[in-house]
């Protein structure tokens, strides 16, 4: 069948992205790190330094993760090229769309892992630590933030990622003014860096009388989760550590303790809040690792002036300075100013399909790092 021949043709065309794909993991290395893993596992002490457990059973976890995934690509590639052997030889139309199916499966996957090959920047591998913060427009960008949050979330979940809440501050009368949460998972920053920026929002706002149309914005700071054994010193005379009682929406109290940390570094102005976890102490270490995390950013980037690297650029929350609109009134769009990147599935991306945004972004980064190489 001409069709089936054609797909196959397509097929053996990604062959040789397969095996580069695939070679860029280095999975013999993996392999014997998931071994020397899970012999250290079977320790009886193994458990008695639970930070150090944890980490280590992550690690683990996304090994594992990586390898199965890469037989996993492998193996659907045979099982397409068999399916297409065997719809020949039956001369069986129906098979066509189940094979188109999985072929277009494959071609998406192969592509996330070709893109994930190019995630090679310092803290790409690490967790991403996010915050959200309402601009201007007031109760319809509290609104937006907590729409954005959600975004987020929903992504994460698609991924098989986890999120952590470290503070969440609820808008007077409705939305969230910001929040700050955590995304745990291999590549979560080197992804995600992609979404720092200002955010824009164009709808008919149901918190306006008159149904007019109204504009919002919301800024994205992106960080990556820092290695502990990434030393930066704060001096003590610089901070003030305040603690106040953790609260839920509507201001009911999560518990009756002063468990909720804040902590205002004053040279730069740099405030971190944490009352997720139980007790005063996890939330003081959290709130600490936060503040290490922005004055390391802050420090890299007065120290090799790399605004986009890490951090990116600091803009005013308003018109101007976004870096993605979402207009759902009188059309629906959503569309990058950096790459140009666009779809009119407004809902598909506020439920979490961002994909595409990150791609083109990292496909933007990898031209112009090969420009860059060209010329030199």
């Amino acid at each position: 069948m001409v069709e089936l021949d054609q797909m196959k043709t397509e097929l053996t065309g990604c062959q040789e992205a397969l095996k580069e794909g695939v070679d860029s993991l280095n999975l013999p290395f993996k392999k014997q790190r998931i071994e020397e893993l899970s012999r250290e596992m079977e320790a009886p002490d193994f458990w008695s330094d639970t930070d150090r457990a944890n980490q280590k059973t992550k690690e683990l976890k996304d090994l594992q993760k990586t390898v199965d995934g890469a037989a996993a690509l492998e193996q659907q590639y045979e099982d397409i090229l068999s399916l297409i052997e065997i719809g020949n030889e039956e001369n069986d139309p129906d098979m066509a769309a189940e094979i188109r199916s999985e072929l277009s499966d494959f071609e998406e996957k192969l592509e996330e892992l070709r893109l994930s090959t190019l995630l090679t920047g310092e803290y790409d591998d690490s967790n991403a630590i996010i915050s959200l913060n309402a601009g201007a427009g007031g109760t319809e960008s509290c609104d937006w933030c907590s729409m954005l949050y959600r975004m987020y979330t929903r992504w994460a979940d698609k991924k098989g990622f986890s999120v952590e809440v470290m503070n969440l501050v609820d808008g007077d009368e409705a939305g969230i003014k910001s929040v700050d949460f955590q995304i745990n998972g291999t590549n979560a920053y080197g992804f995600l860096r992609s979404e720092h920026g200002v955010h824009r929002l164009v709808r008919i706002s149901p918190f306006n009388a008159q149904g007019k149309r109204q504009t919002s914005f919301v800024s994205c700071e992106v960080m990556p989760e820092l290695n502990t054994d990434i030393n930066i010193e704060i001096n003590p005379d610089d901070i003030r550590i305040d603690t106040y009682r953790s609260s839920g929406a509507g201001g009911q109290h999560i518990n009756k303790t002063s468990s909720a940390i804040r902590i205002t570094h004053f040279p730069t102005g740099i405030v971190v809040t944490c009352q997720n976890e139980r007790s005063q102490f996890q939330n003081k270490d959290k709130a600490f690792e936060m503040l290490r995390a922005k004055l390391y950013m802050r420090q890299k980037q007065e120290e090799e002036e790399k605004l986009s690297g890490i951090r990116g650029d600091v803009k005013e929350i308003a018109w101007g300075s976004q870096i993605r609109s979402y207009v759902l009134q009188p059309y629906t769009l959503v569309k990058d100013t950096r790459t140009d990147a666009e779809t009119s599935d407004t809902q598909g991306v506020l439920d979490g399909n961002i994909d595409r945004f990150i791609n083109a972004y990292l496909k933007m980064q990898a031209n112009e790092k090969a420009k860059e190489a060209a010329t030199i």
